[in-house]
């Protein structure tokens, strides 16, 4: 590839030049395409288990079984929100995470999925964050049930022994007590509730799309230099500019 000049030590070629440097990227591109329609094949067909215990959250119209939390539909997409009974706002990345949300639960009803998040925070303080963020998807509490422990989002103290403790299907601390993550449930017509998947920490990369944004340009997500990879990250209404 011959170079006719470059900018911050970026070669600029000619446009025949670079398609070609494109199209060469683009078979590595359709190559990931097809080994993520393998994996989400593969995702579809794990083993379920069943969800037996009763669990019950707290919603704007009052108190909802684990059942009724999919809204009449056959599919429950539960995002797993840190924020923790006594917090004043939830956790910045989750906030990030969550300006991706608006809207989505609509297209999902129609492919029939439920999609819902859920904190331990009691629904006061949630409708209080949620109005600040100004979300409109569904948020419910999980306050007063076992539900975000029982998932492994949540870690009520830190005498549990290492041993005992699971995140991300390791034996390992999250180094709080709430945790990110989805939890997926399917409900059938006998009115049993099973769990199909869960992803954590970079399995979520998935749901933030201006993560892929920034995929897309030349400096990518540019945190390899920062003190840890979202120290540039701050609340949408707390940027300075």
């Amino acid at each position: 590839m011959s170079v006719s000049t470059s900018v911050d030590g970026h070669a600029v070629v000619s446009r025949e030049e670079w398609l070609r440097a494109r199209k060469e990227h683009l078979a590595h591109e359709k190559e990931l395409t097809r080994q993520r329609d393998e994996l989400s094949r593969e995702r579809r067909e794990l083993p379920w288990v069943e969800i037996a215990k009763d669990y019950v959250f707290e919603g704007p119209g009052g108190p909802l079984s684990l059942p009724e939390l999919f809204n009449g539909r056959s599919q429950l997409i539960v995002y797993h929100f840190m924020l923790g009974p006594d917090w004043d706002e939830g956790c910045v990345s989750c906030s990030f995470w969550a300006d991706n949300f608006n809207g989505v639960d609509v297209h999902l009803a129609h492919r029939d999925a439920t999609f819902v998040a859920v904190s331990r925070a009691p629904l006061d303080r949630i409708a209080a964050y949620q109005r600040r963020m100004e979300w409109s998807f569904p948020w419910l509490s999980s306050h007063d049930s076992d539900f975000n422990v029982d998932m492994g989002v949540s870690f009520l103290s830190d005498e549990v022994p290492e041993a005992e403790l699971n995140y991300n299907f390791a034996t390992q601390r999250f180094g709080g007590e709430e945790a990110p993550g989805v939890s997926v449930f399917r409900h059938d017509a006998e009115g049993r509730v099973f769990l199909t998947y869960q992803t954590f920490a970079r399995g979520l990369d998935m749901l933030n799309g201006a993560y892929h944004f920034l995929d897309l340009t030349p400096n990518g997500r540019d945190e390899d230099d920062l003190p840890w990879s979202m120290a540039w990250l701050s609340r949408h209404d707390a940027y300075a500019d």
